[in-house]
């Protein structure tokens, strides 16, 4: 069984920081590289950052030495640290494997996500 809980968005201030959290099932967590994405209103889902399995890091130029990700192999949870967070950043954050899990009936399997709003 598949599952992707994401958790700790909210309202913050330009400037503010937020931390992500992912609860990942075991099953997938254990043998695949994950990653943060995000959907702006209006715009196609994108990738934030990606994590290996051995924790090398990979970031979207525009988040790059403001977002930090990060997984804890021990509780299968992946974060994401923001820091100076701008109006920009406002979206539905998402994690999934990298890349993105895909069902056999189903195709891409998401989340809920969790909404960010930054405001100016």
């Amino acid at each position: 069984q598949v599952q992707l809980v994401e958790s700790g968005g909210g309202l913050v201030q330009a400037g503010g920081s937020l931390r992500l959290s992912c609860a990942v099932s075991r099953r997938i967590f254990s043998i695949n590289a994950m990653g943060w994405y995000r959907q702006p209103p209006g715009k196609q889902r994108e990738l934030v950052a990606r994590i290996t399995s051995g924790g090398s890091t990979n970031y979207a130029d525009s988040v790059k030495g403001r977002f930090t990700i990060s997984r804890d192999n021990a509780k299968n949870t992946v974060y994401l640290r923001m820091n100076s967070l701008k109006p920009e950043d406002t979206a539905v954050y998402y994690c999934n494997t990298y890349p993105p899990t895909t069902l056999a009936v189903s195709g891409e399997y998401w989340g809920q996500g969790t909404q960010v709003t930054v405001s100016s």
